[in-house]
């Protein structure tokens, strides 16, 4: 079955490069957080992880730390990703590391294993990068121009826009902003007028989605004087105070969900991360190098007095919300029936399990959650929300996963044995309605 990846951290310079990768270790383990937990858990030294160690001694502690994730969703994908792309059955471990990297590296090195091969390969109709504001958009220009079959579409990821906490990155931010959209960004107008521009060309370039990584939603009450006064004082390098901060964020959520409406796209909200909490590793290795973890964040006020706000002038985008949280799964199925008005099913939808939650136990709590409250049949599916090219057997995962609830239920007499009703609704999951719900133009 094909695969639409809607959210995911590609590089696109890598797919318009058609990148080779020289062994196993460089396109396995670099910038793989979950693997660097577990090797860091399993008391494996930082200098084989993220540090100067060579790449096989690299990859040596990591075949070392495998046998120890049993039960971790880590020891299924390494194996899926071993059998499904190099055809290798074998069972890593300490002992098999160097057969089992040989043998993977070496095919690495032919044509079929390039990038876009790779893509090809796992049946990729549909990659949405991620992508900031500033971005130029020049390797997806590239792969637009090359004629690669699989569409890769860039997603319009504006949080640095709305991080004014530190006024000296955010003005470097907004600088960079000025000068990649020809706009002088004196004061708050100026500055949507900016961000209006990159929208307007980041839709030029196909994009369908945005996407908003946050702890929370921010809905707090604003008047337009008081946020133009906040950004000039942000602007002028002055220290906001904390409520000004959240009354900046609120503003800015509703300034560009009205962008996104005005351009059906569906937007999207990944909540509940708390991030970069050893401070000693954060000053030692930087951000995004696996020290986050779940949150416990409010999310039911903040969230209704949002969608409201927008629903209530009928400027509510299509929008998928994903939960962090596992504490929080009736929360959220709940609050996107909120707003579903008939008017595209589905148009609120309660995204897959994410992040720590995508695993075998997070996504049934998720899919059990939403079949309870709304339709699962009506369900956008899996994401992948990685960094490498061999994650699409997580597509695999998720689809085993989803088959084997529906089959229980059907064993245990609670579904009918109506296997082309379900497996048109396993389809339909798995792809379809991704396909329908963004308006993908694929060519099958």
């Amino acid at each position: 079955m094909p695969i639409i990846d809607y959210h995911c951290h590609l590089p696109p310079d890598q797919i318009a490069g058609d990148r080779q990768f020289s062994n196993l270790t460089r396109i396995w383990l670099n910038g793989d957080h979950y693997k660097w937990r577990a090797m860091r858990t399993n008391g494996i030294p930082e200098k084989y992880i993220t540090g100067d160690a060579d790449d096989f001694a690299k990859f040596g502690k990591w075949a070392e730390t495998v046998p120890y994730t049993m039960r971790n969703p880590l020891y299924h994908w390494t194996h899926l990703e071993l059998r499904r792309y190099f055809g290798i059955n074998k069972i890593l471990n300490g002992g098999t590391a160097r057969e089992i990297y040989d043998e993977a590296s070496a095919m690495l090195q032919g044509p079929e294993y390039s990038v876009r091969s790779l893509l090809r390969k796992m049946n990729v109709k549909v990659v949405c990068t991620t992508d900031d504001p500033t971005d130029t958009l020049a390797f997806h220009q590239e792969i637009r121009d090359s004629g690669f079959e699989v569409l890769v579409l860039p997603t319009f990821r504006p949080d640095k826009g709305m991080m004014p906490e530190d006024p000296h990155v955010f003005n470097a931010w907004l600088d960079k902003l000025a000068q990649v959209s020809g706009t002088d960004i004196a004061d708050f107008s100026a500055y949507l007028t900016a961000l209006r521009q990159r929208h307007d060309f980041f839709a030029s370039m196909g994009c369908r989605l945005s996407d908003h990584g946050l702890e929370q939603m921010y809905a707090e009450d604003y008047t337009e004087s008081e946020i133009k006064d906040i950004f000039n004082k942000v602007r002028s390098g002055i220290t906001l105070s904390g409520e000004e901060v959240q009354k900046f964020k609120s503003a800015m959520l509703v300034e560009f969900a009205l962008m996104d409406h005005e351009k059906a796209w569906t937007q999207q909200y990944h909540l509940g991360a708390i991030r970069n909490n050893n401070s000693r590793m954060l000053r030692q290795l930087g951000p995004d190098t696996g020290w986050d973890s779940i949150g416990d964040f409010e999310m039911a006020r903040p969230m209704s007095k949002f969608f409201d706000r927008l629903d209530s002038g009928n400027r509510l985008a299509k929008t998928i919300l994903y939960n962090l949280n596992p504490r929080d799964n009736e929360l959220y199925a709940t609050m996107t029936g909120n707003y579903n008005d008939g008017s595209v099913p589905g148009k609120m939808q309660f995204g897959s399990g994410w992040w720590f939650l995508d695993q075998k136990d997070g996504m049934e709590r998720q899919m059990n959650a939403l079949s309870n409250m709304g339709l699962l049949s009506r369900f956008v599916g899996m994401i992948t929300d990685s960094r490498s090219f061999l994650s699409y057997p997580r597509h695999e995962y998720f689809r085993r996963i989803l088959c084997n609830l529906l089959g229980n239920d059907v064993g245990n007499g609670e579904l009918p044995e109506d296997r082309a009703w379900l497996g048109k609704m396993v389809e339909n999951i798995c792809y379809h309605n991704a396909k329908e719900y963004f308006g993908f133009s694929i060519a099958e």
